[in-house]
């Protein structure tokens, strides 16, 4: 017995995946004495040994040649105070550094002032899936520094949220 052929809906799909809570990553590279990022939402473990984690990108994205380039990239984890960063990092033809604090990593990545944590990958692989890229990098350095205190960047519905608003701790 074969399913009916569905036609999803882009806006109906978005709307569908706004219901899955997630936290809000800045991935960063640096490249030619650039450094270069975008907000990505789309972050995930892969595997503890090695340990590997993965981003997707969207295959038209301006930033993602360079990183590539680099062979490098930097997570920087985003806190629930860097609603401002995470906005800045998402929009296109602009100067995503700008009044952004910064140091480098020990792979060179740059690493966003603030941020919960961060990890330091090497691009382990990539892989075409639609219109995106699935990108898996091998964590190199981490942090290990407690954030006390601070709360994560969730995104849930299409807006910024906190773990107390979602009932949480």
């Amino acid at each position: 017995m074969s399913l009916p052929s569905t036609v999803i809906e882009p806006v109906s799909f978005r709307q569908a995946l706004g219901h899955y809570a997630s936290g809000i990553t800045v991935i960063t590279s640096h490249s030619d004495g650039e450094p270069v990022g975008f907000t990505c939402q789309s972050f995930y473990s892969v595997s503890m040994s090695p340990p590997l984690v993965s981003f997707s990108v969207m295959a038209s994205s301006a930033s993602y040649p360079v990183i590539r380039k680099a062979g490098r990239f930097a997570v920087n984890i985003l806190c629930g105070e860097q609603v401002r960063i995470s906005n800045q990092f998402a929009r296109r033809g602009t100067d995503k550094w700008h009044a952004v604090q910064w140091q480098a990593s020990p792979l060179g990545n740059p690493i966003i002032a603030g941020s919960l944590h961060w990890l330091d990958c090497e691009i382990h692989a990539e892989h075409a899936a639609g219109d995106h890229l699935i990108v898996i990098g091998e964590v190199k350095a981490l942090n290990l520094q407690e954030a006390a205190g601070m709360q994560p960047l969730l995104y849930f519905k299409g807006q910024y949220c906190n773990l107390a608003a979602m009932g949480g701790v």
